[in-house]
């Protein structure tokens, strides 16, 4: 057999895949993968039980690493790689706290058949999340392995020293490596939170900078490119292209059945209720197939979407619940008292994930196991999502992590994987490759929410803002799946399939709602509305909104109060490390900095999810009236997130961060008519192009004492709001709705 081709789950155990992998995969060797599939796990519980063998409990040692003969060592994380960089990281963190160099880790990722069940890739949770859970087996292992040295060699174990997988014992004659120790078992003690991690002084791996491998094969294209799903195939593969309604509700009426039948290549067409596919043996075939049926197939359409002009001012008398946030006793005399009061609203519209790289997923069904490549961010809540949609066992499910194009949030890679399963279900013994079209892509993903935000806020004789109020309304910010097959855009057009879900995360849009600054009195409120487009997490969720219109709003207020902004908000800053990164990016760009004729510099600071990474950005942009151009020239910002894994990882998510919340502040908006959404390609929702891109700098502030925080999402609202503040320096206009364009600054200045 083919080693690349999907075999059953209980065809090996771990340890056979391991010994078969060759351990030489840092992140997809999944093809090398498929050929094993090791432990089934149960939904939901991250254990299961290896075939032979005991159960596997994500509280062992070995759930988390595995030591192998050569001394070297596989981790394994429930995260998947999205192009965060995550897993470089999380070996630096079992290198250091094993002693070994960082070639001699390597990492399987995102796996029901063999990796930890955490959930989903989200939250820029990874390194806090994972990296904690790494270390501590990691230092638990270091621990016993030591234990066993000190019984092997006769010595106590502060005697020892460890280098490179090696033990050595005080007369540097005797020595025992990590793969004597474990002599083919592994470690199966439970984690203990309390065994000993090196301090950061001694730290030999953590804090340097190392290169992700991958980044070679995806600039060249050369061997390893075929890591990515979009790239992956299987031997006797076919080729899909789910035909979706021309818009959200439409039912399926008649197919030309039999011409597409006739079609050359053409070797099935699956209809199930509205859900239709077509499968070839060619790409270009069931693309071409695919096009006919589009124009061919007839649909029954639902009433129109509601005109998008009214979005915003709608809102408010389509809220269907409230969630106070913050509330405080007497909110309107607390107004009344005051001196100044400053009011605004500000919107975001809906926006895409906009991967360039269309969703995609291969499925292969054989002998009742169902095997699912698919570049979702939550391989255990996806497998219990299709395993309701399909009625089948999650056990005999396995979902496997694999690299896409790179997007953070929920795209459509849920449901490509979705589309996929289906189809294998109805073709067996064949892998099934779904690649959505860009015009599917940016139709049916789901959008992250449209929010409408607003503040007023008042000062006191000091100048010191006394009262703060922020009513929100948006849409919920999440519907990954979980379990629900109602979450699977498949499930929801399959006969007698289930309603698109009502409920969802409404706590994502109120993300970062509360200012990090010492405001006294704070009313905080946040309306669920139901939108007209399907949506859900988007990079950061709500906090991009949010953290525009407070960035925003402080500067608004300061100027009330006739206060240099950064001045302002540091007279209202009692964190310290809050105060450090907006100091450090003013510093920077020698505040208020020095720019152009029609340029300026403009400031935000922000805390993500108030517990995770500091972020403080300055940007720079020029407006040409004449022109009628608004550029960002330049971004600088400054990150704490704590203990700093590996630097250039941490500087590639912030600057990356940094680009596309400018796309998204300058560029991006989804648009509708009533007959469904008309933003289908690249010049209908424009993206930021290679000329368009900033000049960018990022500046870290390491504390290698304090815990890793998670930095992924840090960066997208203080630049979104010091863009727009330096849009008003620059020229007297400000610009309340995103996305900021220079058609608007016309339109205000007439």
């Amino acid at each position: 057999m083919d080693p690349r081709s999907p075999t059953p789950l209980a065809t090996c155990d771990r340890r056979d895949f391991l010994r078969r992998a060759g351990y030489l995969s840092i992140g997809f060797s999944l093809l090398g993968l498929s050929g094993c599939a090791g432990e089934a796990r149960a939904s939901g519980t991250g254990a299961g039980a290896a075939p032979g063998g005991p159960p596997l409990d994500d509280e062992r040692v070995d759930a988390w690493l595995r030591i192998h003969p050569d001394s070297s060592v596989t981790v394994f994380t429930g995260k998947i790689a999205i192009g965060q960089g995550i897993l470089v990281a999380l070996r630096q963190i079992a290198a250091e706290e094993l002693d070994l160099a960082l070639d001699a880790v390597k990492i399987v990722m995102a796996d029901t058949g063999l990796t930890p069940n955490e959930s989903y890739t989200a939250g820029s949770a990874s390194i806090e999340g994972s990296g904690r859970a790494i270390r501590r087996a990691a230092a638990t292992a270091r621990m016993l392995l030591l234990e066993r040295a000190a019984d092997r060699l006769g010595v106590a174990t502060g005697l020892l020293s460890v280098a490179g997988g090696v033990i050595t014992g005080p007369d540097r004659d005797a020595s025992v490596t990590y793969g004597d120790l474990v002599a083919g078992e592994q470690l199966t003690a439970r984690v203990a939170a309390d065994a000993p991690q090196k301090k950061p002084a001694d730290y030999q791996v953590v804090g340097h900078p190392r290169p992700r491998p991958e980044i070679v094969t995806m600039v060249t294209g050369a061997k390893g490119a075929d890591d990515y799903v979009q790239n992956l195939r299987l031997p006797g593969i076919v080729h899909a292209r789910v035909v979706r309604p021309p818009v959200y509700g439409a039912a399926l009426r008649s197919v030309p059945e039999a011409e597409v039948r006739a079609m050359p290549g053409v070797i099935g067409l699956v209809r199930d209720g509205s859900f239709l596919a077509v499968l070839a043996e060619g790409e270009y075939q069931a693309i071409q197939a695919w096009q006919l049926l589009r124009q061919r197939a007839v649909w029954d359409r639902p009433a129109p979407l509601p005109a998008q002009a009214e979005l915003f001012s709608a809102m408010p008398g389509r809220a269907t619940g409230t969630e106070v946030v913050a509330s405080v006793a007497g909110l309107e005399q607390k107004f009344r008292q005051v001196l100044a009061t400053v009011e605004a609203t500000y919107t975001r519209p809906y926006q895409m994930h906009g991967s360039i790289g269309p969703s995609c997923a291969v499925a292969a069904y054989r002998d009742g196991q169902l095997t699912i490549w698919t570049h979702s961010q939550g391989v255990y809540p996806l497998r219990a999502s299709v395993a309701a949609m399909l009625e089948l066992p999650p056990a005999d499910i396995r979902v496997i992590g694999v690299r896409g194009a790179g997007c953070y949030g929920h795209n459509g890679a849920d449901d490509a994987a979705a589309d996929a399963a289906r189809l294998a279900v109805a073709l067996p013994d064949r892998p099934v490759r779904v690649q959505w079209m860009r015009e599917d892509e940016h139709a049916w993903e789901p959008y992250g929410s449209a929010m409408r935000l607003q503040l007023r806020g008042a000062l006191d004789g000091n100048n010191r803002i006394s009262v703060w109020e922020t009513r929100l309304w948006t849409d919920v910010h999440s519907h990954r799946p979980g379990g629900d097959a109602a979450e699977l855009l498949a499930a929801q057009y399959l006969e007698g399939g289930p309603e698109p879900p009502t409920e969802g995360y409404l706590g994502g849009g109120y993300r970062n709602s509360q200012p990090i600054y010492r405001i006294p009195d704070l009313h905080i409120e946040a309306h669920r509305i139901e939108g007209p487009l399907r949506v859900s997490a988007l990079r950061s969720l709500g906090a991009y909104g949010n953290i525009f219109a407070i960035e925003s709003f402080m500067d608004e207020l300061a100027e009330q109060a006739g206060e240099d902004p950064v001045a302002f908000r540091l007279k209202h800053l009692s964190d310290e490390r809050a105060r450090a990164v907006l100091e450090a990016v003013a510093r920077q760009v020698d505040w208020p900095g020095s720019t152009g004729e029609g340029g300026a510099w403009g400031i935000a600071l922000a805390r993500y999810k108030n517990e995770a990474a500091y972020c403080a950005v300055a940007a720079e942009i020029a407006y040409d009236p004449a022109g009628e151009r608004l550029r960002v020239l330049r971004l600088v910002g400054a990150i704490d997130a704590g203990q700093v894994i590996n630097p250039d990882g941490l500087r590639n998510q912030t600057e990356g961060g940094m680009i596309q919340s400018a796309s998204w502040t300058l560029l991006e908006r989804v648009t509708w008519e009533g007959g469904g959404v008309t933003s289908l390609d690249w010049e209908s929702y424009p993206i930021l192009r290679f000329p368009e891109v900033p000049e960018v700098e990022v500046l870290l502030i390491d504390r290698p004492t304090e815990a890793p925080l998670g930095a992924g999402e840090a960066a997208q609202g203080p630049t979104a709001a010091a863009i727009a503040n330096a849009v008003y320096r620059a020229t007297g206009q400000r610009l309340r709705e995103l996305p900021l364009t220079a058609e608007k600054l016309r339109s205000q200045g007439r």
